[in-house]
């Protein structure tokens, strides 16, 4: 349902991730124990697209309950940085920097809403700068969000963002067949789906949620305006999540429309510097 913000979107979109993050560190879907045991959290084209973190600073906005961000670490980056609004969520992550052997120093975590990151983390400045997978349509204002990123990117950094693409957003919640909402719409989504992606038929009470579309345009236009360089935008035709029943999961774990089906954009990615003398 679209609608005007209301004037709790903050308050109810955290009281819904607070109670989910029980759901998610007990289920499958996130699987701790597999990640403790080394599985990988992060996608093969961020990887990527990414490349070499070794000796690096990261700070990861919109973290969860971390599993990304010391996916990071794994990889090499000499300090990871993660940030939630849900307290839940950080404390969860803290738990599994300790089981990892992660010191604060290697890893930590900080409750705070992502507007307000450059007055919560603890360094001014970070090598890269990570978001994404689900981020952006929490948030109302994309501009603010682009300004705080881009001021938390050091020079000769890069801010680095892979996200759902919005298109996806349009289509029909059947077969994904038609195109359906306005991709240019700004109003809250308002929603109040029980349960979690991570597990449909989990028993929850806080449902109400509220979201917001943000257009590729939008957003790398944001991300130039706040001083940054965009280096690429790439366009992914798979996803996560089996979003229309049509979607095929193939080998990679990515699900994907038929072969016999036009393909379209499901994910992106941007990557954006900060020149050393800006």
């Amino acid at each position: 349902m679209y609608a005007s913000t209301p004037e709790d979107w903050h308050e109810v979109n955290r009281a819904r991730w607070d109670e989910r993050v029980a759901v998610h560190a007990a289920g499958d879907y996130y699987d701790l124990d597999a990640f403790r045991s080394g599985r990988d959290a992060l996608r093969g084209f961020e990887l990527a697209e990414v490349g070499d973190v070794t000796g690096r600073t990261l700070l990861h906005l919109q973290c969860h309950i971390g599993l990304d961000t010391l996916s990071w670490a794994r990889h090499g980056a000499a300090q990871v940085v993660g940030l939630d609004f849900s307290e839940p969520a950080v404390e969860t992550a803290r738990g599994l920097a300790r089981s990892l052997g992660l010191p604060p120093e290697r890893a930590a975590f900080v409750t705070a809403d992502v507007y307000d990151a450059a007055q919560a983390v603890p360094d001014t400045a970070y090598d890269i700068v990570y978001t994404g997978i689900g981020a952006l349509n929490w948030l109302p204002d994309v501009r603010r969000w682009a300004e705080v990123a881009a001021s938390l990117v050091a020079p000769g950094g890069f801010l680095y963002l892979a996200e759902f693409h919005p298109v996806t957003d349009c289509l029909d919640d059947g077969t994904g067949s038609t195109i359906a909402y306005d991709y240019f719409s700004h109003d809250a989504w308002v929603d109040d789906s029980p349960g979690s992606y991570a597990d449909a038929d989990a028993a929850t009470v806080h449902n109400r949620s509220v979201e917001w579309q943000h257009p590729v345009g939008e957003v790398v236009s944001a991300l130039a305006a706040a001083g940054l360089r965009i280096e690429f935008l790439h366009e992914h035709d798979a996803t996560l999540f089996a979003r229309y029943p049509t979607l095929v999961r193939h080998a990679d774990g990515f699900y994907r429309f038929p072969a016999d089906r036009p393909r379209i954009p499901m994910m992106y990615s941007v990557r954006a510097t900060r020149p050393v003398s800006g």
